[in-house]
Formats: structure tokens, C-alpha cells, sequence
């Protein structure tokens, strides 16, 4: 009977995982998020008066003001009124778009994706499920791509997150848009999808980097000094058994 070690199942399951998980969080608008209350006053516009007709006018004193949503991703942005739907979101542009932590997040990213599509392609077709001997050189060489890949989402989280209050801002102004005088960032959810599913893939192509470890042949009962695996066909005692474990055994 043939069993897929298990250093390598876990780099098989949790690597598409973080797979997913990543390119989950590169695709979605919710990097960074913060809330900016505006004045109703003045010339209304199309949002104003969408809120309005809803009802979403909040009163501050004497002024109407709205209560907006504002999140960014890598390629998108996204403001809400807050309690309605109304929603506009747009390519992520200006100063945010041409600052170089964001290019480099977004570089790292596709970079991390392009590896770690590429290290479960080598690592499926290394474990070969479907005969008796895995190709581990092959199956470790993918989980070292993996490995690397949740190294470069990791890196590109981190810079994110590190600077995620000043991404996008004129160095000489308090926030980059004078419209909101009062927003306030944070880190929302897509940077939990990012910093889950990167270290999924640290730890499924480190499951995977087992591969390059093989396994010790076992001896032959009558000949001890003759190492030999069941696929030389060498010791009857060894060849024999009908339940040998062709991938802890072989070498």
C-alpha cells in the first residue's frame, strides 16, 4: 500500500491555501480604512443629496454632516456613507498610486503569487500521488519556491503596515486630501487575509522542503551488510511484504 508522507500532504493542503488567502487580500480594497466626517454645507453634490434621499444626513451641532468610509488596497480605493449604499470605488491613483512603498507592496505581491503558483505546480508533480516513488528533488524544489513566495508577501505586509498612515501623504501637509481633515487609518481586514496566507505558505513549502531528506534503506534479513529498497527486487524477505510503505522505504 502506498502513503503520501506526511510532510508533504501539509505542504500540499496549507500552500494553495496561502494561495488563495493571499490573492484574496491583493485583490480587495481593504488594506487601510478610515472614517472622515463632511460637511453637509455648500454646493450639494450627487452624494450629498443620494444621502439625503436616505436619510443619512447626521446633525453636529448646526451643520449636517455625513459619516464616510474610506479603504484603500493595492489597485483600488473605495468611500462609503456609512448605514447606506452608496459606495464609489476607483483605481487606486495619485499620490498613493506613485508612492514606492505601495509599488513595492504590489511588486512583492505579484512576484509572491507568480512564485508560489509555480513552487505547487513542482510540488504536485514531484509528490506524484499516482505511482510508487515521488520525484522529492523536484517536491522540495517547489516548496522552496513556496517558502520564498510567503517571504516576499511577508515583506510586502510588513512595509505596508509599517507605513500605513503615511502611504500616499505630501510630507509638508497632515493628509493628503484637505477634504478630510479628520481621517483616521487603520489596518483592516485584507492585511489579516495577506498575514494569514503568507505564513501558510512559509509553513507548507518548509513541509515540502522535507522532500530533500531521504529515507534510510532498511537491510536485507539475509544478507545485513546488503542495503537494498523493495524496488531493487533484492531481498525476498523485504520484497515480499504486500504492505510495504513504498515512500518511507525506498532511497
Amino acid at each position: 500500500m502506498m502513503h503520501t508522507p506526511a510532510s508533504m500532504v501539509m505542504g500540499i493542503v496549507f500552500a494553495p491555501l496561502g494561495l488563495v488567502l493571499v490573492f484574496t487580500a491583493a485583490i480587495t480594497p481593504q488594506w487601510r480604512e478610515g472614517q472622515a466626517r463632511l460637511s453637509m454645507t455648500g454646493p450639494g453634490s450627487l452624494l450629498r443629496s443620494g444621502a439625503k434621499g436616505q436619510g443619512m444626513g447626521v446633525r453636529s451641532g448646526s451643520v449636517e454632516a455625513l459619516l464616510l468610509l474610506r479603504s484603500d488596497g493595492l489597485w483600488e480605493s473605495c468611500l462609503q456613507v456609512e448605514h447606506s449604499e452608496l459606495k464609489q470605488c476607483w483605481p487606486v491613483a495619485g499620490p498613493y498610486q506613485r508612492d514606492p512603498r505601495v509599488r513595492l507592496a504590489q511588486g512583492l505581491v505579484l512576484t509572491s503569487l507568480f512564485l508560489c503558483g509555480t513552487g505547487i505546480v513542482l510540488a504536485c508533480i514531484g509528490v506524484r500521488c499516482w505511482t510508487d516513488l515521488p520525484l522529492r528533488g523536484v517536491a522540495a524544489s517547489g516548496g522552496l519556491l513556496v517558502v520564498t513566495a510567503g517571504l516576499l508577501s511577508l515583506t510586502a505586509l510588513g512595509v505596508y503596515t509599517h507605513n500605513l498612515r503615511r502611504l500616499g501623504m505630501d510630507p509638508s501637509q497632515r493628509i493628503s486630501n484637505p477634504r478630510f481633515p479628520h481621517l483616521s487609518l487603520h489596518a483592516a481586514g485584507s492585511l489579516y487575509f495577506g498575514w494569514l496566507g503568507s505564513c501558510l505558505q512559509v509553513l507548507g513549502g518548509s513541509a515540502l522542503l522535507f522532500s530533500f531528506k531521504r529515507p534510510r534503506c532498511p537491510t536485507c534479513p539475509s544478507g545485513p551488510e546488503l542495503p537494498v529498497c523493495p524496488a531493487c527486487r533484492s531481498c525476498p524477505e523485504i520484497t515480499n511484504k504486500t504492505d510495504m510503505d513504498v515512500y518511507e522505504v525506498s532511497c
